[in-house]
């Protein structure tokens, strides 16, 4: 280890360019920022504003972006900062820690003293302490406020004095520099204390005066700021951004805390984006990525905090949660209809497939349609033609039946709903995995994540201090779920091997929807083959199902069996909706002397040791060499892996805790070797 002793931050001699490095910075955001514009005649500021406080625990991306914030807070607070010490590894010459303190820290030496300069050393105790993390982050673990001395606006002057080609110079920066000053510009607060990240605080949310920026209540701001910066404390791989106007306003947040940002990596395959707070013009402006675990239970991947339902406000959140992902593009996106949202998507994820929900679509039913003349049978025809239609033929003749019968051929939201079809009608969505978010049997429901904590008026303040009691509801009931399918065998209700095999596999809530297959597997009462072309095979199967008024009809399910690549596909595509197979399929492979499930129609999300054995894409085989992010990702998933399984029993807890142990251990050696 070396220390590098006390030294300058700014040259004596360069007092001027030195001061003018983070004036610089922030003239770039004064220049577009009338809200903090600089009075010619005084060189201060109009309105006294201050960054926040530096506090043990903050962390920074690295030694620059934390100098350059201790920087800015001291030239805000009207005191110089000096470099009083730095600590290298021996090896590498890398920082590792430093101290930043006043730059009247201390006092002159002896031999200085009768230079011509006044004295300017007062022995400031003012000071922070910091060091790289085993994130490597810089992380902030000492901090002194005091001063022992005059604090004053000396540090403004600097502008005034610097002349144009100075200015030009500074106006110049790199743009990294400017991302930065804008990350820090989000720290800002008025003397009162109240938030001022956004320039239209009022006392109450409008949703058309600034469309291009978050509209919030008077203290919201803040209430934001103070949360994210505790979860970031508190929350070793918690992950969040912030999206500023030009003139530094606050416009969009997103954020995923450390238990939610390991679900995008089980269970990111498929997303609902809920919008619901958004489209009904809720107090709170939220928008949650919802996906769903292997107890089929909806989890969140991220939430957000919108300026609107814009494209561009949409694009910001997309890329912000592929960000964290590290990339990860799902399979499918579920939204409501809305063009912001599909330019957006189709931007940001031009792979995924894109879909509509059609709980939404049924849901809006009542209000589109109601007013019609014959509402009822309209309702009914429109739930036949969705519902009960297998193929394309049959959906466009029943469409086309309720257009002309009732005579609602130029009602605009069935118009605009046949257009969009193919993005929402299960008819055309086979092909589409859904993993049970695709609602396609009358009566199923995405309900938004936060039903129940947030309502229309719930003001932005009290949803964060919800959003943490949903997502212990949300953790509880996952874990308990886990337990019961580890330590409980569900009851046997058939003789059927593919009942027995799964019963071993499938978590409890995924084989309890898997074994009512099974048993329904007793109303198909013939399978017969159609059509054969060498190893394929069709066979029809049919059904008695419950139609309308309690009575009994039968339906036919075509099923395509392929017996040299264990391939089963119904026509009903209950696999690709919901995961597993269906009684049609299963009846085909039954008829066919098959015994077990085919390993491919076996979802490994659904297993109940899934988050055991899962292995992202990004392994530990694949590290990049010098992506310390990949690394620390990695790292806490595999962390957060053990401290599931040890919170199963005091057994399993002893042993986590010594696996850790003993792992850090054999950290610190490789740690002392490198020393």
């Amino acid at each position: 280890m070396e220390v590098e002793g006390e030294k300058e931050a700014f040259p004596s001699n360069n007092d001027c360019l030195a001061e003018a490095k983070c004036d610089g910075q922030i003239l770039k955001e004064i220049n577009s920022e009338p809200t903090e514009s600089f009075d010619v005649q005084n060189s201060l500021p109009e309105g006294k504003k201050e960054f926040v406080a530096p506090a043990v625990g903050m962390e920074f991306e690295s030694y620059d972006d934390a100098y350059n914030y201790y920087n800015c807070y001291a030239k805000e607070a009207g005191f110089r900062v000096r470099v009083k010490n730095s600590w290298f590894k021996r090896n590498s010459r890398e920082k590792y820690g430093a101290v930043l303190c006043c730059s009247s820290q201390g006092f002159k030496r002896i031999k200085d003293v009768n230079r011509l300069r006044k004295e300017t050393r007062t022995g400031c105790p003012a000071m922070i302490r910091m060091r790289v993390v085993d994130s490597k982050r810089w992380r902030v673990l000492e901090v002194t406020h005091e001063h022992n001395h005059l604090l004053g606006a000396k540090i403004y002057k600097s502008v005034k004095k610097m002349g144009s080609g100075a200015r030009s110079k500074l106006q110049s920066s790199s743009d990294a520099e400017v991302r930065t000053i804008k990350l820090y510009r989000a720290l800002v607060i008025d003397a009162g204390g109240n938030g001022t990240l956004n320039c239209n605080a009022t006392g109450g949310r409008k949703f058309s005066d600034h469309p291009h920026q978050l509209n919030l209540r008077k203290g919201d701001s803040q209430a934001i700021y103070n949360y994210l910066c505790r979860l970031q404390l508190t929350n070793p791989n918690f992950f969040y951004l912030m999206d500023f106007t030009d003139e530094g306003c606050l416009r969009n947040v997103f954020w995923v805390d450390s238990r939610c940002r390991a679900s995008c990596g089980y269970f990111g395959d498929v997303i609902y984006v809920d919008n619901t707070c958004m489209s009904n013009k809720y107090e709170t402006p939220l928008v949650a990525l919802v996906g769903v675990n292997h107890h089929g239970q909806t989890v969140l991947l991220g939430c957000g905090l919108l300026a609107g339902e814009t494209a561009e406000s949409y694009t910001w959140l997309f890329k912000a949660w592929l960000t964290c992902v590290s990339g990860q593009y799902p399979q499918t996106i579920i939204t409501d209809r809305c063009k912001a949202l599909q330019t957006a998507i189709a931007e940001v994820f031009p792979k995924s497939n894109h879909r509509f929900s059609l709980s939404l679509i049924m849901k809006r039913v009542p209000e589109k349609l109601g007013g019609l003349r014959n509402y009822d049978a309209i309702r009914k025809t429109f739930v036949k033609a969705v519902f009960e239609t297998l193929k394309v033929i049959e959906f466009e003749a029943a469409w086309g039946f309720m257009i002309q019968h009732f005579g609602v051929t130029d009602h605009e939201w069935l118009r605009s709903l046949y257009e969009d079809r193919a993005r929402w009608a299960p008819v055309y969505l086979k092909d589409t995995f859904f993993a049970g978010l695709s609602a396609s049997r009358p009566g199923e429901n995405l309900s938004p994540f936060f039903d129940k904590y947030v309502h229309k008026q719930t003001p932005l303040k009290e949803f964060l201090d919800k959003y943490e009691l949903a997502l212990q509801k949300k953790h509880k009931e996952e874990t308990l779920a886990d337990i019961e399918s580890r330590n409980s065998s569900p009851e046997l209700r058939t003789r059927c091997s593919f009942e027995l095999q799964l019963s071993k596999l499938y978590t409890r809530e995924i084989f309890k929807r898997f074994q009512f297959e099974v048993e329904e597997m007793y109303s198909c009462f013939s399978t017969t083959q159609l059509h054969v072309d060498g190893p394929i095979i069709i066979f029809l199967v049919k059904e008695r199902v419950l139609a309308e008024g309690n009575r009994r009809e039968i339906r036919d399910y075509e099923v395509l069996y392929n017996r040299s690549a264990s391939e089963v596909r119904c026509i009903c595509s209950c696999f690709n909706f919901y995961g597993y197979l269906c009684r049609h399929a299963l009846c085909v492979l039954n008829f066919n002397g098959v015994e077990e499930v085919p390993s491919k129609y076996i979802l490994s999300r659904w297993k109940k040791d899934y988050k055991r054995f899962y292995v992202p894409d990004q392994g530990s085989y694949n590290v990049d060499s010098i992506d310390h992010m990949q690394w620390f990702n990695q790292l806490y998933r595999s962390a957060l892996q053990v401290v599931e399984q040890g919170a199963i029993s005091l057994d399993h807890y002893k042993v986590a805790l010594q696996a850790f142990e003993d792992s850090l251990n054999r950290v610190h050696v490789v740690e002392e070797k490198q020393d």
